[in-house]
């Protein structure tokens, strides 16, 4: 299995890729190595279970939750040659790509050798992100051919596929919804609202996350009178901005930034707020929204 970014790096793509992997471990007919990304130079081998086994290709990684265009060619010239070395060194049956590009790249000059799926996950699909506009429009020849020589393209939604047949009509894309551990992450109970009201975000700070335009609405719930906070979980390269938003807005008292929570704490997080929101300008499949 092949992810160019995976937890603490990126976003929702990884910790589905996590999810997953947690899974197979509970099938030990099944093996699995993952070749991934760190956060600094070096190669990194750990071991998530007695089937899994999880190396990391360092890169000079300036932001765990966002990809400079030289991080992601630092990555792909690396991980290319320590793939190349695990397919001499082993007998694989599949590869499993995440994302098109770059990790698609990859299992597209091997085509011959060992036949690989890719799971499109949002930004790899040309139309989905507007910072990508120029990107898409010199790669979209090699898109297409990643997608077509792939034995299997699935979509982690229909919204997804739909934006991707946009692009390559005709091509057959199955549709495999991030999954949910409902035993994990259920209803609280909890009937009503107390009073400040309680909304939650759960994102990257990024841009299209759109974040922004959350600290606005809760700017006017304040001058109609609505007593309502907002809690916003994560990290991101806009994070400075947003607070500083905040700051001018006078909103302080009204917007809490919570930074990264861990996993395990996260329930509790949920349970602890009224309404869960999302500005986002384009979502795959949103990991958090399902929670």
């Amino acid at each position: 299995m092949l992810n160019y970014e995976f937890p603490p790096i990126g976003g929702g793509a990884g910790k589905a890729h996590l999810s997953l992997l947690r899974q197979y471990a509970q099938t030990s007919e099944l093996k699995v190595d993952v070749l991934t990304s760190a956060q600094k130079p070096g190669f990194f081998k750990e071991k998530l279970s007695e089937n899994i086994t999880i190396y990391k290709v360092g890169v000079h990684k300036k932001n765990l939750h966002y990809w400079r265009k030289i991080e992601v060619i630092e990555w792909l010239i690396k991980a290319q040659l320590q793939y190349r070395k695990m397919l001499q060194k082993n007998s694989y049956d599949l590869v499993h790509a995440f994302f098109g590009f770059p990790t698609g790249w990859l299992c597209y000059r091997t085509a011959d050798k060992l036949p690989y799926i890719i799971s499109l996950r949002g930004s790899d699909v040309p139309g989905y992100n507007v910072r990508l506009g120029l990107d898409y429009k010199l790669m979209a020849g090699l898109f297409r051919r990643i997608w077509s020589a792939a034995a299997a393209v699935v979509a982690n939604s229909k919204g997804l596929r739909k934006l991707a047949l946009e692009f390559m009509p005709g091509l057959d894309i199955k549709v495999i919804p991030n999954g949910i551990d409902t035993e994990k992450f259920h209803p609280s109970g909890k009937q009503g609202f107390a009073k400040p009201i309680k909304a939650l975000a759960v994102c990257r700070l990024i841009s299209r996350k759109r974040i922004d335009l959350l600290i606005r609405a809760i700017g006017r719930t304040k001058e109609l009178g609505l007593n309502i906070q907002l809690n916003i979980v994560g990290e991101g390269n806009l994070m400075g901005q947003l607070q500083k938003l905040t700051n001018e807005l006078n909103l302080a008292d009204r917007i809490s930034f919570m930074g990264r929570v861990p996993a395990e704490q996260m329930l509790d997080v949920y349970h602890d707020n009224d309404i869960f929101v999302m500005s986002s300008a384009h979502e795959g499949m949103s990991n958090a929204r399902r929670r």
